[in-house]
């Protein structure tokens, strides 16, 4: 496994992170390197650039929802075959849970795994003041090991000159290169459209593109060398060992709709002892033939909800499974498309599965962000009553039902307690993403309902 990684961090949000990140991976890759991806934090959407980029599927690194150990293994896991790792940060480096510790955040991942530093600065109105910046983000936690930085949006070579000898003097560290202020080479919006852009190759040749530009500014045999760090210690309890050969088929739904997994949940369920089974739903397949459970995850299904809408055979196949009392978890996205409607946000209603009472509409604004600690509720085949497991919830839309409805979790977050999701029979489904790796029996527990309702019928 490789020793080679680095935390690529940044003072700020939107400070350009992503574009460094994804710039320094394709560079790399230009040059033969074997790259692996992480993101901090539960974000979905980064680590596609990632995988994209890198060939290799990216995975989340969160200091918040696993434990230390678990964040070790995960890591591990990841890096084994790559030359050299790249983390990209969440949020600023300090950022977290909670504006009390570093708990969550970059500098926590960073430190708890050894990994070195690179801290993004954007320099398009600083000089010396940069020096100011970074030796504060140092000194905040000593523990930290910033290793190197990299100015943003500098006007010109001579700018970043003149923000290299400033903290070089002052930080004893190395500005190691930077990136002007060129529009071509922001990163493209995160819309929805991201995901069946990078599927359809359109965003190749701009990878290709910024991988030459970093190449020409930022000194990468420099990076190589100051991303040497000690090994990541295997955890002994093998979280991702398989536990059975595989007894149970789980449909996973995956296409432009339906494409946020976490991949520790699904090697999860391996283990466990289910066999992966993909499928489309937007391309009208039924559910497949001879599967024990069915997995519906997070995506866009308002953005296909009009062609989702009309493949009724695809629809019954999905209800009647769910009906006949099929072990079936689905979130957010998967929640959704299991509702009787969706309204978009252009006021279009459009019939979903319709196995779940109530009504989903788009909304302009976010209603709903942060980790959740989710605890079971009522007859829960994922989490029986009290049990936790932690996870996150972000999403545009609200759910109303004039039913009754018996609600799968109690979720805890910044804003306080509330219950949410919902139960019929083995269908658990919600708004809440959950992370199997924070409570790794939920895999478990998924394969053995799996497995009785296949013996029993």
């Amino acid at each position: 496994m490789t020793t080679r990684r680095l935390v690529i961090a940044g003072i700020a949000s939107g400070v350009g992170k992503t574009t460094i990140t994804v710039g320094l991976m394709a560079a790399f890759k230009q040059r033969g390197l074997t790259i692996q991806g992480f993101k901090c934090g539960p974000d979905y959407i980064d680590p596609t650039y990632h995988t994209e980029v890198s060939r290799r599927q990216a995975r989340n690194l969160d200091s918040w929802m696993f434990d230390e150990e678990t964040l070790k293994e995960v890591l591990h896991k990841g890096s084994q075959g790559a030359d050299i790792s790249l983390i990209e940060g969440v949020m600023g480096f300090y950022d977290g849970k909670d504006p009390s510790s570093d708990k969550g955040s970059t500098a926590d991942i960073s430190v708890i795994t050894d990994s070195p530093v690179l801290l993004v600065v954007p320099c398009g109105a600083l000089a010396r003041s940069a020096a100011a910046i970074v030796k504060g983000f140092q000194l905040l936690n000593e523990q930290a090991n910033i290793v190197g930085v990299i100015a943003n949006q500098v006007g010109s070579k001579g700018h970043y000159l003149l923000v290299k000898e400033a903290v070089e003097k002052e930080c004893h560290i190395p500005v190691v290169g930077y990136m002007t202020k060129d529009a071509n080479l922001s990163m493209p919006e995160r819309h929805l459209g991201l995901i069946p852009s990078i599927e359809r190759g359109e965003l190749a040749p701009y990878f290709e593109q910024l991988g030459n530009v970093i190449s020409e500014t930022i000194d990468l045999d420099h990076l190589y060398k100051l991303a040497v760090t000690s090994p990541v210690i295997k955890n002994e309890s093998e979280l991702f060992q398989q536990k059975r050969d595989a007894c149970v088929k789980i449909a996973v739904a995956k296409d432009k709709a339906f494409n946020f997994y976490y991949k520790e949940n699904l090697e999860l369920l391996e283990a466990a002892g289910a066999e992966i089974v993909y499928f489309s739903p937007l391309s009208g397949q039924s559910l497949p033939d001879n599967v024990d459970g069915l997995y519906l995850g997070g995506g866009f299904p308002e953005e296909y909800a009009e062609e989702l809408s009309q493949f009724k055979e695809m629809q019954t196949s999905i209800a009647e499974a769910i009906d006949k009392g099929m072990p079936t978890f689905a979130e957010c996205g998967g929640f959704m498309f299991l509702c009787e409607s969706i309204t978009t946000s252009n006021q279009d209603q459009y019939s979903m599965v319709g196995v779940l009472p109530g009504a989903v509409t788009m909304t302009d604004r976010l209603a709903a962000i942060g980790y959740r600690e989710v605890t079971g509720l009522n007859e829960n085949f994922l989490l029986p009553i009290g049990e936790t497991v932690k996870g996150h919830e972000f999403h545009y839309s609200t759910h109303t039902s004039s039913e009754m409805i018996t609600a799968a979790f109690q979720t805890t977050g910044r804003k306080g307690t509330k219950e949410e999701g919902q139960i019929n029979n083995n269908l658990v489904a919600g708004y809440t993403h959950l992370h199997f790796a924070s409570c790794p029996s939920i895999a478990e527990r998924w394969v053995n309902r799996c497995l009785e309702w296949k013996t029993n019928g």
